[in-house]
């Protein structure tokens, strides 16, 4: 009897978490889940690398690729209660399929002494800081708060957030992009703090930035969970 009471909460506790995990990723009308809730499908790992060298592999080096970087993704990344969770290391999360204009909403939150970003077409990025002056990056822009454009070069519309809206650690904070043709807009925490700015090819500043390409989720310095991840296509 005893037994069969521990084995009734441990498949209750798995119904309980599997079941929140799927309503808290559970997209809205029009918008499709980047990320299940439950597992690492529909991603690869990749870096701060132009996304053409992918885009010249022959679809079958592609998919080898793709697989050889999974298991960097194994080792740092993984899925807790619905959330996905980075150790702060490794490659970053890299969507399978390639986006032209679209509207992603995603929730995250992070540590101390964490960087990270959104990669808009495998281009960076949309800047997350750790924006206290213990952080160390107050002379780079963290000061100005998470959200900017932060790889334009200086001086340019978009390229620092338009007001600091950043939650104190432990807390989810949102975001809502919208990117069409070359022009980002983004909504941080209710606020509007990029309009329209124009993002510049880091990879190559001479040509606009790529009509197609993936999602990123890069993490580098310290632990960062995510959670629903969504993204509605626009169409021309």
């Amino acid at each position: 009897m005893r037994h069969c009471s521990y084995l009734f909460v441990a498949c209750f506790i798995t119904i309980l978490t599997t079941t929140n995990a799927s309503a808290q990723n559970n997209p809205p009308e029009g918008f499709t889940a980047l990320f299940n809730g439950t597992d690492l499908s529909g991603w690869f790992g990749h870096g701060t690398e132009d996304p053409r060298t992918l885009w010249k592999m022959t679809p079958e080096a592609l998919e080898s690729h793709k697989e050889k970087t999974r298991e960097d993704v194994r080792g740092h990344w993984s899925v807790e209660n619905g959330e996905l969770v980075n150790d702060g290391e490794g490659l970053y999360l890299t969507t399978n399929k390639d986006f032209g204009d679209f509207e992603l909403l995603l929730e995250y939150k992070t540590v101390r002494l964490a960087d990270s970003g959104i990669y808009l077409r495998g281009v960076p990025q949309v800047q997350i800081w750790d924006t206290t002056e213990e952080g160390g990056k107050w002379n780079i822009g963290a000061d100005k708060g998470s959200g900017g454009l932060w790889n334009n070069s200086a001086g340019a519309p978009g390229k620092d957030p338009s007001k600091l809206m950043d939650k104190p650690f432990g807390e989810w904070n949102s975001f809502r992009i919208l990117m069409i043709g070359n022009r980002v807009t983004v909504y941080f925490n209710g606020e509007k703090v990029v309009d329209q700015a124009e993002m510049e090819n880091y990879f190559d500043r001479s040509i606009p930035i790529f009509e197609r390409g993936p999602i990123q989720l890069q993490t580098h310095g310290g632990e960062i969970r995510w959670k629903n991840v969504f993204i509605r296509e626009i169409g021309k």
